[in-house]
Formats: structure tokens, sequence, C-alpha cells
């Protein structure tokens, strides 16, 4: 079978071996190597070095290596540190809630007697807001500004601060300053000062302590950034959005944006539409230079880009975005009563320190300001001086309006009205009154019974003192008229009765009077008394007529009504019945000088204040060289008191108080009286005597020689 020389078929079991086995049970196989010996096999082997050039790069070769292995190990090494400083952050964060509001100090917020609101002191914070509550514009505005990434990050952007660092180069700064890539964490991380709590031995003021909280270094900025990777461990997104919506800075004292969006549109942060976001939003970058009531383009230009950066990332359709940038948020009308800046101030002075000045709580304030008459004072300043005062001139103004009781109803206290915090000539400037006294001894003379016909001699006198020239004071004009009744002498405002009179009646008695009306200060000891050479302030004034005009009864000036802390009704103050004072003279006496002031209008020197239809009595004033103005006038409804001059007490040129004073108090009273109907002055016309003899004066000693200076002023109008 095996030799027929065929190719035969292979058996079964053949098939099971490889080709080339012999079918026998195989031979034991050598053990396997183990899976080391593989690895160590399988491994290639390092070339070494060939040629120069491979000797060349051995160095650097190596130097990789060394650094790759440091740097992996700081890098896990800083990994923990930031880490385990992290963790520390997020472990001392208080609750949310408590982080809200950050300020020390609280609020003052005041309103006019109708109750609207006209100014605010202080940072204001309207009230906690949620980032879920806001208006979804609000949101949107503020994330597509401020970090579009916010939701996606874990507290520090990279690419936003390189970004950042390549645009400040760019612009010439340095790489920390002007633009600071930081994220809305980072920024809630400044805002929250990094944790360090405000501490009044080591900051003079809050100013102080969140400027240095702004301060931007390498340290600080590394630190920042591990506060607000602590922050994301500590708080969800939403609530690292609310405490910087609650803190955030917007300008015109407003902590915070429902602050913000009551001050500037009157309305909640839950209700502003885009174009009011959008503005809001603006002001994160320059809050006090962007802000609205400082400059309305401006922030409307800003509030442009902002919505053009909300159309881009889908927060606004085409069509919103155009009509948000077509229709430009404006002011509310509140927003735009950027006025009573000055009584403000004088309120904030007078009302007790622990609730205005240093006040801890947010504080309203109602106040006696009328803004229909604020606005009428205003105008009339500022038109005189456009239309009738020297282009460049430096001199300056006061007006203060006032009710019998002293109730303050409109102050301006220099030309600059806007003003907050400056210097108010109407309540600080201590200036000689000149003729503008001369009512104060009429008073007195008339609650001694003395007729206003009594007979006074307008005729050269002389006054002797100690060492030197006597004394002889002239009348404005310079001349003499005789005999004249005290109806004249007040009206033409003659010197020379009114010193006479002053020394009949006794210089003590008119201080007293004067006194008693409220002008206060160190009042002059000779017969220079009669002609105003004493300093007071435009209020003290104002104030002392209204005295006279509420039948001869004291009053003190008041601006504050009364007085709640916010979310409170319970009053703390209430000057209900404030401002009227002690009698000072009789009632009738204080009629008949009303009278004779009526003539000062009609007939004298303050022709230039007469209201056709009204009766209004007055009195003008000069001091020596012009250097005070004055005209004080009163119809039956308001007291008006207006003081012009200059600040460093140069002579007014040309300027006397029958002429632009009694213009400013003719425009104020103008517009006040518009629409009004005529009230009638409470006066008495007094029965004209058949004779009264006639009151002169033969001279005397001047004792005080401290006013020697002041008695040769010629003290006019």
């Amino acid at each position: 079978m095996s030799g027929n020389g065929k190719k035969r078929t292979p058996l079964v079991a053949e098939r099971r071996y490889p080709a080339g086995s012999t079918g026998k049970t195989p031979a034991p196989k050598k053990k396997a190597a183990s899976s080391r010996t593989k690895r160590r096999k399988a491994a290639p082997k390092r070339s070494k070095p060939t040629g120069p050039i491979g000797w060349l790069l051995l160095p650097f070769r190596w130097a990789v290596r060394i650094i790759w292995a440091v740097s992996w190990r700081l890098g896990l090494v800083t990994a923990l540190i930031i880490g385990g400083f992290s963790l520390y952050f997020a472990s001392q964060m208080p609750a949310m809630e408590e982080l809200i509001d950050g300020r020390t100090r609280g609020s003052v917020t005041m309103t006019d007697l109708t109750g609207e609101v006209f100014a605010w002191r202080g940072d204001q914070f309207g009230g906690m807001v949620r980032a879920e509550s806001v208006s979804p514009h609000l949101h949107n505005a503020v994330v597509a500004t401020e970090d579009k990434r916010f939701y996606r990050h874990l507290g520090i952007s990279p690419r936003g601060i390189a970004s950042a660092i390549r645009i400040n180069l760019r612009e010439g700064r340095g790489p920390l300053s002007g633009h600071g890539g930081s994220t809305i964490t980072q920024q809630t991380a400044k805002l929250l000062c990094l944790g360090v709590p405000f501490d009044p031995t080591k900051w003079e003021s809050e100013a102080d302590y969140e400027a240095d909280c702004r301060r931007t270094s390498l340290r600080r900025k590394a630190r920042e950034a591990v506060f607000a990777l602590g922050m994301e461990l500590a708080y969800s997104k939403q609530d690292i959005l609310t405490i910087y919506l609650n803190r955030s800075y917007l300008g015109a004292g407003s902590r915070g944006f429902e602050a913000a969006a009551q001050r500037y549109f009157g309305v909640s942060a839950a209700e502003v539409d885009p174009a009011q976001a959008a503005m809001l939003a603006g002001l994160l970058t320059a809050p006090s230079t962007n802000a609205p009531t400082r400059n309305l383009e401006r922030a409307q230009n800003r509030a442009a880009i902002v919505i053009g950066l909300m159309e881009e990332q889908g927060y606004l359709s085409t069509q919103e975005a155009m009509n948000a940038i077509a229709n430009p948020a404006t002011l509310s009308e509140s927003a735009q009563q950027d006025s009573g800046g000055f009584f403000a101030d004088w309120v904030m002075e007078s009302g007790p320190e622990f609730f205005t000045r240093d006040t801890t709580e947010d504080v309203i304030i109602r106040t006696t300001l009328d803004q229909d008459i604020q606005a009428a004072a205003e105008e009339a300043l500022i038109s005189v001086f456009e239309n009738e005062v020297r282009e460049g001139s430096e001199a300056q103004a006061a007006i203060v309006v006032m009710s019998a009781d002293g109730a303050v109803r409109a102050m301006v206290g220099g030309r600059n009205i806007s003003a907050t915090g400056a210097f108010n000539r109407a309540t600080q400037a201590l200036r000689q009154t000149g003729s503008a006294f001369k009512p104060f001894i009429y008073a007195a003379a008339l609650d001694l019974g003395m007729s206003p016909y009594a007979m006074v001699d307008d005729a050269p006198t002389c006054w002797q003192r100690r060492g030197s020239r006597d004394w002889c004071p002239e009348n404005y004009d310079r001349t003499f008229k005789g005999p004249v009744t005290l109806i004249q002498a007040l009206a033409e405002s003659r010197n020379i009765p009114a010193i006479i009179v002053s020394e009949d009646v006794g210089r003590e008695l008119v201080r007293n009077v004067a006194n008693g009306f409220g002008v206060e200060g160190d009042l002059a000891a000779g017969p220079a008394l009669a002609l105003g050479v004493s300093e007071s302030t435009l209020i003290e004034m104002t104030g002392a007529f209204a005295g006279i005009l509420n039948g001869g009864s004291a009053v003190t000036p008041y601006g504050l009504t009364d007085l709640r802390i916010q979310g409170d009704d319970t009053l703390l103050m209430d000057a209900t019945g404030a401002g009227i004072g002690e009698r000072v003279i009789r009632e009738d006496a204080a009629r008949q000088l009303t009278w004779m002031m009526t003539k000062v209008v009609e007939e004298g020197t303050g022709r230039r204040a007469r209201i056709d239809g009204w009766q209004v009595a007055g009195k003008s004033g000069t001091t020596n060289g012009a250097r005070d103005a004055w005209f004080i006038g009163f119809t039956g409804d308001y007291v008006t008191g207006v003081w012009m001059g200059y600040d460093d007490n140069r002579p007014l040129s040309g300027v006397t108080g029958g002429g632009l004073p009694a213009t400013i108090w003719h425009e104020t009273m103008v517009r006040v009286l518009a629409d009004r109907s005529p009230t009638p002055l409470p006066m008495i016309a007094p029965p004209e005597p058949a004779a009264t003899g006639l009151l002169q004066s033969e001279g005397g000693q001047i004792v005080d020689n401290d006013i020697l200076d002041v008695l040769d002023l010629i003290v006019n109008n």
C-alpha cells in the first residue's frame, strides 16, 4: 500500500499536528520568559550620541528632562496649595445673605413738602435683589458686559486674563493697568475686599477702605484668584451674581442695582427694560464718570455698546437691539431734579448728627422744601446773571425763601446751583448787613410807642471820639433833607435819622430787638450799630424779617419736618409747630413797621422789587464800597432774602441793594407768585398826627475805640 509510488491521502490524526511534526508527543518546551523580562527585551535600546551634533544636543536633552521633572512636581504642589487655600476660604465664607449690604454707614433720603424725593446723601441701598428675581434683561446685560463665560468657568478665566494683558500692553499700559480680565466672581471677591472687614482704626473712612481694596498688584491678584475659587466652592453661581448685583457701586450714591434703578429711572430692578438694563450695566466700568445724572449722553453711548454685546451673544434679537438703541433710557422726573443741593446740605448740617452725617441707619427726612419755589429761585438767579451781569464776572449771590413761621421753601447758596458740599453763602457767609439792619431800629422805636410820622432831623451831625477827629457820617446821596418822618427816613435809607433814632431809643434796646428776631453775633457797641456794620448771614436776616411779617414773633428757620427710619413709619422727630418763638415786639408795632416798609418798595430804594397787583414790603442794604448788597422783602405769603457780593470781599462795581439784588428778588417772586391770587400784607396804616416834635441829636462821645475803623464807613442804600 505504501510502495505503489503514489502520494497518499493524509490520515485524520495527522491533520491534528502542524506540518513537520512526527506525531509523537512533543518534547517539553522551555519555561516562558517572565513579563518583566519581556518588557526589558521590548524596550528599545537608547542610542548613544553619535557624531558631533549628537554630543552637542546631549546637555539640552538633559535640561529638558530636568525641567519637566521639576515643573510637574511644582505644578502639583502649587495646585495642592491653591486647593488648600481655596478650601480654607470656602470654609470661612458666611451665609450669602450676610454679604449683601456691605455698608457700615447709613444713608439719608430727603423728600420735599409733598413727599417727593429730591436729594440723597450717603450710599443708598434699595434693598436686596436676587439674580433670579431681577429683570432678565438686567441679568443678561451684566453677564454679557462683564463675563460672558460666567456660567462656564470655575471663578477665574485664564483666557480673559491673557486677553486683558495683551490689550493693556498694546495700548501702552502695564500688564495689570486698565483691563483686568477679571471674572464676575473675581470682581465680587474684590467687592468683598477678599474677606477683610472694614476697621475704623486702620482706615479713616469707608472710601479709603474701598480704595485700598481696589489696589492692584501681582500678590493681590493671586489672592483674589484663590478667594474667587473659594467662593465658587462655597456658593452657587446665582449666589455669587446676587452678591455682585447688590454690592456694586453704580454712581450718584447708588449701592446695588435696586438703588440705581430707583435713583435713575424710578422703577425696580425687576422692571427695567433692555435700554435701562444696558445703561445700568454700562455703569460698572466707571460709575461716577458714566452716571446719567452727570452726563446722560455719555451714559446712553455706553449703553449702546452694551446692547451690541447683548445682541452679539444672543440675548437680544436684531429688532430688539435696534429698538433699544433708537429709544435710549432717560432719567425719571425726580432724577432730573438737579437742584436743592444747598438746601439738602443745610438740612444735613442742622439735623442731629447721629441721624444725618454719621447715621448708621437708612433715614427718611421730610423737609419744608417746595421744588417749584426752588426752581423759581434758581431760574431767577441764572436769568439775571446771564442778562444783566457782565460776562466773566466772579460775583456771587444767594437766595433764601421762607414762610412767615421760618419754614425754608428754597435756598440757593451760590451760582453753581447743582453743587453739593460746596460753600453755602446763604448759611455760612458772615457779611455786613448795611442798611438792611435799619428795620430793627424802627421796630424798637415803634414798640416804645413812637409814631411812624415822628419827625427826625436829617442834618449834619458829628460824634466825638478820643484822640481822633470827630466822626461825621453822611447819607448815601451826600445830601441832608432836614426834618423828615420816620417813614421817609426808612424809605430813603437816610443814615443820620437812623443813628439819631437808635441813640434816642438806646443801642441796647436795638440790639435786643435784633437778637430777639434772630440776628446773632457780636453787634457793634457804638453809634455805627445803626448803619449795619455788624455781620450776619442771609438766612438769619431773612428769618428776622419773617418775624416782622408774622406780627412780631421770633422764628427759627428750619428745613426738617419729620424723620423716620426707612421701612418704619414711627416718627423719631417731628417739627410740627417749629419755628415760631417768643414775641419780640408788639403786634401793632410790627404791622406799622410792615406798612412803613411798603413805602421802601413803592417810593424808596426798593422800587425794582415792585410786582403789579401785589403788596410788597422790604429793605435794601449796601455796605462800604458796595462789598455787600442786600434786598430782603416779603409779600403776604413768603419772605425772600437776596445777597450779592464777592467771596474775597472785593467791591461790586456799581451795585447797590436796590439794584441787582432787588432785581433778583423781583424775578424770583414773579415766578413764585405766578398763577396765585394776591395776598394782602398784614399791616396797619397809622393815623397821621396833627403835629409832632422834632427828634434831634447834638452828637456825643464814642466810647468804644475798637470800632473806630468802621465808623468812617459811608453805609448806603
